[in-house]
């Protein structure tokens, strides 16, 4: 192990909705990201890292307090952060840290809710402008020429210029891309125009699944607007073509907004090498969740399925992380918190929930990290995409989805009302969630032991099960917990 001379600067570049499938480190088959994938070569990449809410908002602040969503109670994209919150970000200001921000802040607006702890701030509002975007600061609001990819760079790298004195520094780097509407910038608009390779479940007709998948409005053939698409399709395509159409339209500008990242991802390895700063600097590039690229033929996010919750991250500090395999161990953007301030050496607050993975870069690249990360997803039937609400966890080779459907919808949600259903598969044999085997008789063992592993995680956590739950067979039995991987 070695052993860092001081304490490191540190660097967060966080994206929005970029799927860990669009990144070259990670196998991608439809685009490449040498830039990113650099520094995974520097460093290590994180294989099973899971968001345990796939919104922006409560991703955001799952990061920033190392908290699940009921703690921090930024649950949906409407619930604000009340920033008076212990953070990551105030642990190392307390100890001494320069610290700023820069990018979509997206968990509101006002004297509670504006950042805090940041010596600089400069955020865009709401969801952002991807071109001349407004940018708020403690100064108030202005308009900022420009693409925001760029601009959110040049801001950041400013800040960090104008510090004077040796005391480290932490940045917040929040892109808004790749986010819907996916607009390019003009560099990279059209270089996806050759066929994009198409998932394998595109054509999934959710047959063995709940209510939910039918029940959702992502479909690529069916959701896709005028307003995403850009150019009005052709009018003498079958639907099939049509579907196939939507698609590559979809991914030739989601990819280009990708590309415009990872050219500014290599702005700031190579400013942080010309400044002498990149071996002591512990630089991480993640999203704030996954995306569906067109698998089971979705865009957007929020279901519990893999390519919802997997979020890319690579991370390099070579004062003190050696260059190695990937991190195969389970761990949750709820985890960066303790993680980063182990790296600084500080204390985390009691209050979080995480568990730092430090070891597993360091000196323990074998120790365990959890049995199961916990899942909840609480905008039930939003009016935009109607994903339904649900909780449940992930083991290394199973997951166990309960969506409780009680019909508490948000204002303008559709008035469907359906059963509790249950969802279980092997992640091992069905990689693809393609065959639900909730109600196979060959799982009912392992479906009763997740299921009380559920029950008993969400009590260590503090979580509260959804009434409609029933108490699970076996929960007072010793053998349940932890026997299920």
């Amino acid at each position: 192990m070695k052993t860092p001379q001081k304490r490191p600067n540190i660097v967060l570049i966080l994206t929005d909705d970029h799927a860990a499938h669009a990144i070259g480190a990670y196998g991608s088959v439809v685009n490449q990201t040498p830039r990113i994938d650099e520094i995974a070569e520097a460093g290590r990449r994180i294989d099973h890292c899971y968001c345990t809410n796939s919104l922006c908002s409560p991703s955001r602040a799952s990061i920033l307090t190392g908290t699940h969503s009921h703690r921090n109670q930024v649950t949906t994209l409407d619930t604000p952060l009340d920033s008076s919150q212990p953070t990551f970000v105030s642990l190392l200001k307390e100890a001494g840290y320069r610290t700023g921000i820069v990018g979509k802040w997206h968990m509101g607006e006002g004297d509670a809710h504006d950042p805090q702890s940041f010596d600089y701030w400069a955020v865009l509002r709401g969801q952002g402008e991807y071109f001349d975007p407004q940018i708020l600061t403690a100064d108030g609001v202005h308009i900022q020429p420009g693409y925001a990819t760029d601009i959110i760079t040049d801001l950041s790298l400013d800040w960090v210029d104008s510090l004077e004195g040796d005391a480290p520094w932490c940045l917040l780097i929040h892109h808004k891309a790749p986010h819907r509407s996916w607009e390019p910038d003009a560099k990279h608009q059209g270089m996806y125009s050759d066929p994009i390779p198409v998932p394998d479940t595109f054509d999934d007709d959710y047959a063995t699944r709940s209510s939910a998948a039918k029940h959702a409005t992502m479909r690529i053939a069916d959701y896709l607007t005028l307003a995403d698409l850009k150019v009005a399709p052709p009018i003498d395509l079958t639907p099939e073509e049509l579907a196939l159409w939507k698609y590559q339209r979809y991914m030739e500008d989601y990819l280009a907004c990708v590309a415009s990242v990872d050219d500014n991802v290599g702005r700031v390895i190579d400013w942080l090498r010309e400044r002498g700063d990149f071996d002591d600097t512990l630089l991480m590039y993640t999203s704030d969740q996954g995306f569906f690229l067109g698998d089971h033929g979705w865009f957007d996010k929020r279901f519990m399925y893999e390519e919802s919750i997997r979020m890319p991250l690579v991370m390099s500090y070579p004062a003190a992380i050696e260059p190695g395999a990937p991190v195969q161990q389970m761990v949750t953007n709820v985890d960066f918190a303790q993680t980063i301030l182990e790296a600084a050496g500080i204390d985390p607050h009691e209050r979080m929930q995480g568990l730092s993975f430090w070891p597993q870069l360091t000196d323990a690249p074998d120790a365990p990290t959890r049995d199961g990360v916990y899942y909840r997803y609480y905008e039930n039937d939003d009016q935009h995409h109607h994903a339904l609400a649900h909780y449940g966890i992930r083991t290394e080779r199973y997951k166990l989805i309960y969506f409780y459907n009680d019909g508490m919808g948000l204002p303008g949600s559709s008035p469907h009302v359906y059963p509790p259903e249950w969802e279980l598969y092997d992640m091992l044999l069905d990689p693809d969630e393609l065959v639900n085997v909730y109600h196979s008789a060959e799982y009912l063992t392992v479906r009763e032991d997740l299921t009380v592993q559920l029950w008993r995680l969400q009590a260590d956590l503090g979580d509260e099960p959804h009434p409609s739950q029933p108490e699970p067979v076996g929960l007072h039995s010793p053998v349940a917990f932890g026997t299920v991987s």
